[in-house]
């Protein structure tokens, strides 16, 4: 599996961790616009000090660029400047630099290596991490893919000093669903210690990466290719999620923000299915109760939309299994599993509404 790097600051460790791990100093880097004006004259200033050299390529800093379009531009770019099998692809950025430069490094000469640098809060706990890759299509949201580990995953927690709060609290939701689903101490962590991550401050940041990261990278070495439904699990909420950003034409709302919103749906749900206590269930509604929103955002992308509607969305998802929805529910508080059989759609509409009253 990949070797996960917190460290502060990583980029000065990059050549020695490369020759650890016989990766050769040629490496295309993969910016976004945001990425390479907040991060790009240090990163290369530092590669090039340590002997790397290095093809630049800059995408733009929105969801349109998993594309193939945009893939192909890159391929293009990275013929002209004859990188070749022996190269590698260093991705610096949130979930999409992550997703379209792993895409591109799996596909490229049929694959070279990719090391990924995410700096963004849910980058760095979750979609950089499993070598999970892949590019949209206009029917659906990484419909098209691959599966494609990286040898290293770097993260520097003092890179999301720069990220807006509402980047911040997108991200808490990625962490915060490890502690529902594979780890009760990780979660009681979180309720102790919410304000202090949320603020960026050290050393609870740094635990909750770490903690958050170990989490996933256990559960995808168990089950990297989702056949026994142990890698599903760290999908609860997302198939609520799904829904809502379909909704939102997936421009109008952050990916973190709707699956918040789809962890309380779905801590509804798995209450109604006899699963997690009332008490546990408020337990989980009171830890997602400090999450902040943009003004209007939930009475907007959420409450505004009728319940049947959202579960219409949620069954327009492409990445639907055998034309059912899969549910992640929890039989407590740090146990989920993945409900494989049909749930009665009343029920769902009823979890929406009452998670529409809880918001």
């Amino acid at each position: 599996m990949s070797e996960i790097i917190v460290s502060t600051p990583v980029i000065d460790r990059i050549g020695q961790l490369f020759e650890q791990h016989n990766l050769q100093k040629k490496t295309v880097v993969l910016f976004d616009e945001h990425t390479r004006k907040l991060f790009g004259d240090r990163l290369l200033e530092s590669l090039g000090h340590q002997g790397f050299t290095v093809k630049e390529l800059v995408i733009a800093a929105r969801e349109t660029s998993k594309s193939f379009r945009t893939a192909f531009n890159l391929y293009s770019e990275m013929i002209d400047a004859d990188v070749d099998r022996s190269w590698n692809l260093l991705a610096v950025g949130g979930g999409v630099v992550g997703d379209l430069g792993g895409f591109v490094a799996a596909s490229y000469y049929r694959g070279i290596p990719v090391v990924q640098l995410p700096t963004t809060l849910l980058a760095m706990t979750d979609s950089s991490i499993g070598g999970k890759v892949a590019i949209n299509h206009p029917k659906g949201k990484n419909l098209i893919g691959f599966f494609h580990l990286p040898e290293l995953v770097l993260i520097d927690p003092s890179w999301l000093k720069t990220l807006p709060e509402r980047e911040i609290y997108a991200g808490m939701a990625e962490v915060v669903k490890y502690g529902f689903i594979a780890d009760r101490q990780f979660f009681d962590y979180l309720k102790e210690h919410f304000d202090e991550i949320v603020a960026v401050r050290d050393p609870y940041v740094t635990e909750a990466i770490q903690r958050s990261a170990m989490i996933k990278q256990r559960v995808v070495e168990e089950d990297f290719r989702e056949r026994s439904g142990l890698r599903a699990t760290l999908n609860f909420g997302h198939t609520f999620a799904h829904g809502l950003e379909k909704l939102a034409d997936y421009r109008h709302i952050r990916h973190g923000e709707a699956v918040t919103l789809g962890m309380i749906c779905a801590l509804c749900l798995s209450e109604r299915m006899g699963t997690l206590s009332p008490e546990e269930k408020q337990e989980g509604l009171d830890l997602l109760a400090r999450f902040r929103f943009r003004k209007g955002l939930v009475e907007k992308r959420f409450k505004s939309h009728e319940s049947g509607e959202i579960l219409h969305s949620m069954l327009s998802d492409k990445k639907k299994v055998n034309r059912e929805l899969r549910f992640v529910l929890l039989n407590g508080l740090g146990e989920a599993f993945l409900h494989t059989s049909s749930i009665d759609h009343q029920l769902v509409i009823k979890a929406i509404d009452e998670a529409k009253t809880l918001c």
